[in-house]
C-alpha cells in the first residue's frame, strides 16, 4: 500500500544518483514518490515527473532564460520561485504529503523558499551540506522545517551519506503518517510569551479563553518562536492576538541575533488580525551565549541564563527607542489595536527587590508610549503589574467587547 506521496526535490543532473536512492528509501517503506528537477544545464538519467522546463515555466520563465541570464544565482532564483509556485499548487490539489529536499548552498537555497510556501503540519525535510550553518538565516526558516547534515555527501553515494539520506527518507515519510496537521475547527488565539517565571500572564488566560470556545497557541518569543508567530499571523490564521512578549523587537533593534526578523509586529495587522499588545520583557536585551556584545552594551551587567543566551537591560533611552518603534508598526495594522501598559512592570524581575528593577527606566518608556501610540489605536493604562490578575482581567474584557461587536470572531 502506498499511503502518502513524498515530494523529491533536486538538481537531477548532478545528484541523480543520490536522488533516486532517497526515492528508492521511500518506496520501499510503501511510500509513493513525486519526482521534480530543478537543475538547469544538465538533464536527468530518465525522466522526472515535474521536468527543469516546467518548474521554470512555473515562475513565467523558461530554461532558457535562466541560461541566458549568465548568472547562477539568477538562474537558481527562477528555479525557486517555479518551484516554490509548484509545490504549493500539489499541495492544495492532495497530490504531495510531504517534502524531501536535497543541496549544497545552491539547493539549499532553493530548499528554503520552496518549504515557506507549504503551510504547517506539511513535513519539510532538507537534505544539507550546510545543515545548521550560520550561513542559513532564522527568518529563512519555515516554523516546522526539519533539516539533517549531508555528511561526505558532496559528491556521489558512499556508506557514510547513505546514512543521512535513508533517515531523513524514513522521516519524512513516518511524519507524513504520523502527522496531524492543525484543524483550525476552534478559532485560534496566538499569543506570545516567554517562561511563566518571568511571565505568567498566559496562566490565567489560556483557560480563560478556552473556556470561550477558543484554541490558545502560545509562542515563545526568543526568535524562532516569533518567527513562526509571524509566518501563521500573516496567514490569518489567528482570530485574534495577544502580543504580550516582545523582547525579539528590542533585541532587533539592539543588533542581536535573537530576534525574529524585520517584520516583527507588522504581519497581523497587515492581514487584518485584531491585535491586543502589551510591551511584555522589552527592557531587556538577549544575546546568544557566543555572541560578540555590541561595543555599546560592553559597559552593562550581563546575566548568563544558561550556555545559550544571555541577558542586560535597556537603560531609559533605549527604551524610549522601542517604544516609538512599537507605536511605528502598529499605525500600519488594517485591524483594531489595543495597547495595554502595565505602570508597574513588564516582567518579573522588573519588581522592587529584583535585579532588573529600573523605575526611572520604567518611567521613560511609560512616557514615551503614551506619546507614541496614536489613534486609531488605542491605549490602555493599567495600574498593575503585566503578571497581576488585574492585567489578565483587562485583556479579557477587551477581548470580550470584540467577540460581542464581532471584531473578533468566535466559532
Amino acid at each position: 500500500m502506498t499511503d502518502k506521496t513524498i515530494l523529491v526535490v533536486g538538481t537531477y543532473d548532478t545528484k541523480d544518483d543520490e536522488l533516486q536512492y532517497i526515492s528508492q528509501c521511500i518506496q520501499t517503506q510503501g511510500g509513493s514518490v513525486l519526482t521534480m528537477d530543478v537543475s538547469v544545464l544538465g538533464d536527468p538519467s530518465s525522466p522526472c515527473d515535474i521536468s527543469k522546463h516546467e518548474v521554470a515555466a512555473c515562475a513565467d520563465s523558461s530554461i532558457e532564460t535562466a541560461i541566458d541570464s549568465g548568472d547562477e544565482n539568477t538562474a537558481m532564483q527562477i528555479m525557486a520561485l517555479g518551484a516554490s509556485r509548484k509545490a504549493s499548487q500539489l499541495h492544495t490539489d492532495n497530490t504531495i504529503h510531504g517534502v524531501i529536499i536535497l543541496g549544497g548552498t545552491m539547493g539549499t537555497d532553493l530548499a528554503l523558499d520552496v518549504c515557506q510556501t507549504l503551510p504547517l503540519g506539511v513535513p519539510k525535510y532538507v537534505v544539507s551540506t550546510v545543515s545548521f550553518s550560520p550561513l542559513i538565516p532564522a527568518d529563512r526558516l519555515s516554523p516546522d522545517i526539519q533539516m539533517i547534515l549531508w555528511a561526505g555527501g558532496l559528491y556521489g553515494l558512499n556508506s557514510v551519506c547513505k546514512s543521512s539520506l535513508s533517515q531523513a527518507a524514513g522521516a519524512v515519510l513516518g511524519a507524513a503518517r504520523a502527522v496531524e496537521p492543525p484543524a483550525f475547527d476552534r478559532p485560534v488565539v496566538g499569543m506570545t510569551s516567554l517562561g511563566s517565571s518571568c511571565l505568567s500572564y498566559m496562566k490565567l488566560l489560556k483557560p480563560a479563553l478556552e473556556s470561550r470556545g477558543f484554541e490558545v497557541a502560545i509562542f515563545h518569543a526568543t526568535g524562532m518562536g516569533g518567527m513562526a508567530y509571524e509566518k501563521i499571523a500573516s496567514q490569518g490564521g489567528f482570530a485574534c492576538v495577544m502580543d504580550f512578549a516582545l523582547p525579539e523587537l528590542g533585541n532587533l533593534l539592539a543588533g542581536s541575533v535573537v530576534n525574529a526578523g524585520a517584520d516583527r509586529m507588522l504581519n497581523a495587522g497587515a492581514a487584518g488580525v485584531p491585535q491586543l499588545i502589551a510591551p511584555g520583557c522589552l527592557d531587556l536585551i538577549d544575546f546568544a551565549g557566543w555572541q560578540e556584545i555590541p561595543e555599546q552594551y560592553s559597559d552593562r551587567p550581563f546575566h548568563a541564563h544558561n550556555r545559550l543566551i544571555k541577558s542586560s537591560g535597556l537603560n531609559a533611552e533605549e527604551r524610549r527607542d522601542t517604544a516609538r518603534e512599537i507605536g511605528k508598526r502598529l499605525a500600519y495594522s488594517k485591524a483594531p489595536v489595543h495597547v495595554l501598559l502595565p505602570t508597574q512592570g513588564i516582567e518579573e524581575w522588573d519588581k522592587p527587590g529584583q535585579p532588573a528593577h529600573d523605575p526611572d527606566a520604567l518611567a521613560a518608556f511609560i512616557d514615551e508610549m503614551r506619546q507614541s501610540i496614536k489613534a486609531p489605536v488605542l491605549l490602555s493604562e493599567i495600574d498593575a503589574h503585566i503578571n497581576d490578575e488585574a492585567f489578565a482581567s483587562k485583556a479579557l474584557e477587551i477581548f470580550d467587547a470584540w467577540v460581542a461587536d464581532g471584531t473578533v470572531k468566535s466559532a
